[in-house]
């Protein structure tokens, strides 16, 4: 019947008693499923993260100027991470650190919310900000 029909015979489940086939154009069926693959991988959300960098020094017009930076990402859509970098001794400043990233979460609070708390990893202290959903 396929031969009479200029198709493909395609064996859907070998393992049924008896197997079960269906009549198609082989070549189309791929075409289609390569388009279905393409158009999910399309609608699929790419997640962008962003770093803003601070010093546990980082002054208050620094801290303004970054913090429009962080805002501009945010409604953008990006995720935003911002850490401060310890270098050699200003490391016995953390709390100056998880100050200025607290009060970083505080300004950005209407239109993001944090993801992770500031948190010590290594020499960085890191928090991650996500934009809020839209309802």
């Amino acid at each position: 019947m396929a031969q009479q029909m200029e198709l493909d015979l395609v064996e859907i489940s070998p393992n049924a008693n008896p197997p079960v086939c269906k009549i198609i154009d082989y070549k189309k069926f791929l075409y289609d499923q390569k388009k279905k693959q393409k158009e999910i991988k399309a609608k699929a959300v790419k997640v962008v993260v962003k770093e803003i960098r601070f010093g546990p020094n980082t002054d208050d017009h620094d801290f303004e100027f970054k913090l429009k930076h962080a805002e501009k990402f945010i409604t953008e859509g990006s995720k935003v991470k911002a850490f401060v970098f310890f270098k050699g001794r200003t490391i016995v400043f953390k709390d100056r650190g998880e100050i200025l990233l607290l009060k970083m979460a505080q300004a950005l609070e209407e239109i993001a919310t944090v993801e992770s708390l500031p948190k010590l990893e290594g020499k960085k202290m890191i928090m991650m900000l996500a934009p809020k959903k839209k309802k």
